[in-house]
């Protein structure tokens, strides 16, 4: 509106210079009444449509700033819920109290974790069609879930690494228990062994396992199945040992018991030949002439017999004829 009241006031100068002039006959010519208010139309109008180009050029870039914001927060929000992220979110929840050098950290991931609702994929979009009042209302939104996510993002790696931490120091303790064990067995096997390269390399495992450092958790649980199985090689070797001296001593005792056998027969073959050997009594006959009295062995009650390889034992002596009562056929007694 001020230009074109400059613009007014310009036309009336110039009518008024017009008017100053000596009087001539282009002077006298006067100039249609409509000029001034169709110059005065004409400047409104455009004046009008550069306050519309202006208008518009405004909204667009206002447009354009609210597309570039939203775009710039879906962005960040992708990076922080792309299918990685999410997993490695997810595997923080899952971790327990216990299994963490820092239980903070557990508390900490549950209360950003509820603050954004649910660990998921997130499906809006910023799109051009989109008014300049949806796109920082959809640019607001994800803002404030980006922070959301960037809270959970650190409370995730917080976790991990206290987990980490805590596994390191569990590896550690389990390599220093398994060396002691296997010292303890290299000290106990001495001279119990089957095959004594078993404990030869036990003690090369030992020597490699002091030597493991730094924070590779892996570096020390491999160190822990290589003494195991070292260990395992030296209790194989002591318990065949072991059996082989048990099957050494049962073919011993079984030796002993077959050679004390004959000694133990022979004994029961004497036994027997004195107890079978011939027994005499006395016996009293009276004769009829001589009143003499005479005494004659008594017949064993069964014949004795040797012990088979003709040696020990006493001859066989022929049954005497008793029926007489010692005295011969004619009646005539006496010895022999």
């Amino acid at each position: 509106m001020n230009d074109m009241n400059r613009g007014i006031e310009r036309l009336a100068e110039m009518d008024n210079r017009d008017k100053s002039k000596p009087n001539s006959d282009e002077a006298k010519e006067r100039r249609p009444k409509w000029m001034i208010p169709l110059i005065a139309v004409v400047v409104v109008s455009v004046l009008a449509l550069a306050g519309v180009f202006a208008w518009r050029a405004y909204e667009h870039r206002q447009h354009d700033s609210a597309l570039s914001s939203c775009s710039q927060a879906v962005s960040n929000l992708h990076g922080l819920t792309r299918p990685s992220q999410l997993a490695r979110y997810h595997e923080a929840v899952a971790v327990r109290a216990d299994q963490v050098k820092d239980v903070k950290t557990i508390k900490t991931m549950n209360r950003s974790v509820k603050a954004v609702g649910s660990l998921r994929p997130q499906t809006l979009q910023c799109k051009t069609s989109m008014s300049t009042e949806s796109l920082e209302a959809t640019a607001n939104k994800f803002k404030k879930l980006d922070a959301g996510y960037h809270a959970v993002y650190k409370a995730a790696n917080a976790v991990l690494a206290s987990r980490d931490a805590k596994t390191l120091d569990d590896a550690k303790a389990a390599l220093s228990g398994k060396i002691n064990e296997a010292k303890k067995l290299l000290q106990d096997s001495d001279g119990k062994v089957a095959d004594n390269t078993a404990r030869d390399n036990l003690q090369k495992v030992i020597d490699q396992a002091g030597q493991v450092t730094g924070g590779e958790i892996k570096a020390y649980q491999d160190a822990v199945s290589a003494l195991q199985v070292a260990i395992d090689r030296v209790n194989a070797s002591t318990q065949a040992k072991s059996q082989a001296d048990q099957q050494i001593a049962a073919q011993a005792q079984r030796h002993g018991t077959v050679q004390s056998r004959p000694t133990s027969s022979n004994n029961g073959r004497k036994s027997n030949a004195q107890s079978h050997r011939p027994s005499y009594r006395p016996s009293g006959n009276r004769g009829g002439g001589g009143g003499g009295s005479s005494q004659a062995p008594t017949t064993p009650s069964s014949p004795q017999r040797g012990d088979g390889n003709g040696t020990g034992g006493h001859a066989v002596l022929p049954p005497l004829d008793t029926t007489h009562h010692g005295c011969n056929p004619d009646g005539s007694c006496g010895i022999g």
